[in-house]
């Protein structure tokens, strides 16, 4: 029997099962997708990379920040701009009033995920269709694809609360507290649509700035020259993200090439560049949970049964990557101290990490 399965290969359950791994436990990672990152996504096409979840890293505090310095000795960060211009409704482009570096992965910022793979069991393309109880008190995980299933004794849920709650409501309140539920029911999410576009490599003229979000705009969020982070572009791409209120109306849609289209439309005009609005090719994903609008206040939500059972996720605590790691570390604290009381700590993760790449951070 494993020890522990964590259900989600984004940043928070991949820092999450490292962290138990170190300490000794055995672990495996669930993801439902092909790929690992969650929404450090990038999408290969035409080509190049374009990173249509989290664009870049702006690291605030200790944990990211080394981690960050770690990833650059390896030429997997680098420093893509110091510089994000903001765009107002019937106002001009301004410059940033503040400076600070944004790391990108010039091969796509799902690298960042992948380099926190190295020795975890991961089973990809696997959704967890169902969680039960065995009489021998351990955890079931019933897999979509295979029908197989995993024992385990512990589980942590290192996906989007609402996803989380669709796999635990059928255990009831006979097996899961009902405040439990009702915490993890309460967090709520924006929705958010990216536009990925390639242009003729004749494009002119190309915008000055790297990165502009858009300030109390009704359609756009945010849009990157996504191509100036690829050694040696062949053409330029943009990445657009839509406002949360565009996206909640546009959710839905079967076909999203028209609200893409409406995007680039509106980038066109709002950026005075007429040809955004003509693309060479274009693909639109939806991201259902984006960014969560009301999260929970502390850094896991623990289910609180006699089999561990955790959730984690940049949801808990904090927001974007910084907030996603503290999660699941705090998460393998919480299993392990529900399990067996094994030695670990954030800074071990961290120095284990780097010798990884035969590096000392001592």
């Amino acid at each position: 029997m494993t020890d522990i399965a964590v259900i989600g290969a984004g940043i928070a359950g991949l820092v999450c099962a490292q962290q138990l791994s170190q300490a000794g436990y055995s672990v495996v990672v669930v993801e439902k997708s092909r790929g690992l990152g969650g929404r450090l996504a990038t999408r290969r096409l035409h080509g190049t990379w374009a990173d249509h979840g989290a664009c870049y890293l702006k690291p605030k505090g200790e944990l990211l920040g080394r981690f960050v310095e770690i990833l650059r000795s390896q030429h997997i960060l680098e420093v893509w701009t110091d510089e994000v211009y903001e765009l107002t409704a019937g106002a001009s482009i301004s410059e940033p009033k503040n400076r600070s570096p944004r790391y990108v992965a010039p091969g796509g910022m799902s690298a960042i995920a992948k380099s926190l793979a190295p020795g975890l069991e991961i089973l990809l393309n696997q959704r967890v269709i169902a969680i039960t109880q065995t009489p021998e008190n351990s955890w079931r995980l019933t897999l979509e694809s295979s029908n197989e299933e995993l024992t385990v004794k512990a589980i942590v849920l290192a996906i989007p609360a609402p996803q989380a709650v669709m796999l635990l409501e059928p255990l009831g309140e006979s097996l899961l507290d009902a405040v439990f539920l009702d915490n993890l029911r309460s967090v709520e999410f924006y929705p958010s649509i990216s536009a990925i576009a390639g242009y003729p490599s004749t494009s002119q003229p190309l915008p000055q700035w790297k990165a502009l979000t858009f300030v109390d705009d009704a359609d756009l969020a945010w849009i990157g020259l996504d191509s100036s982070k690829r050694p040696n572009p062949q053409q330029p791409h943009f990445v657009v993200q839509s406002s949360a209120d565009f996206a909640q109306r546009h959710l839905e849609s079967q076909d999203l090439q028209p609200a893409g289209q409406l995007m680039l439309q509106r980038a066109a005009e709002s950026l005075s560049l007429p040809w955004l609005n003509t693309p060479e090719w274009m693909q639109v994903h939806r991201w259902r949970y984006a960014f969560p609008s009301r999260p929970w206040h502390e850094a896991f939500l623990s289910a609180g049964t006699p089999l561990p059972l955790v959730c984690c996720g940049d949801w808990c605590g904090g927001n974007l990557v910084e907030g996603a790691m503290l999660s699941g570390l705090a998460a393998a604290n919480e299993i392990n101290n529900q399990l067996r009381h094994l030695p670990l700590d954030n800074v071990n993760f961290l120095n284990v990490f780097a010798r990884s790449f035969n590096l000392s951070l001592d």
